[in-house]
């Protein structure tokens, strides 16, 4: 059996999150909380310049319209496999 105190002290990293400087390429969908709006947190997103994260993991501070975009696959994937599971989301999610 091994005493405790005698085993060195080890360290997590920490890791910092850093959202994507350039203009994404495709139109992601936001994750949200439940009961909280996707329209709200990507305004609040855009005054504020802090970043959200999407359903695919990309992370990125919002900056223009993502409506002349195509819709990003791994998103709607994610987005698809939630409905599935959920039977009160819509067919296509909010802006």
């Amino acid at each position: 059996m091994t005493n405790l105190e005698t085993l060195p002290a080890t360290t997590v990293p920490e890791t910092e999150i850093t959202p994507d400087t350039e203009e994404p390429k495709n139109a992601h969908i936001v994750k949200v909380e439940p009961g909280e709006s996707a329209a709200a947190k990507v305004l609040q997103a855009r005054i504020e310049g802090t970043p959200i994260e999407a359903l695919c993991g990309f992370i990125w501070v919002p900056s223009s319209d993502p409506k002349q975009l195509p819709v990003c696959q791994q998103c709607k994937e994610v987005y698809d496999m939630f409905k599935i599971f959920n039977d009160g989301l819509r067919d296509t999610p909010n802006e």
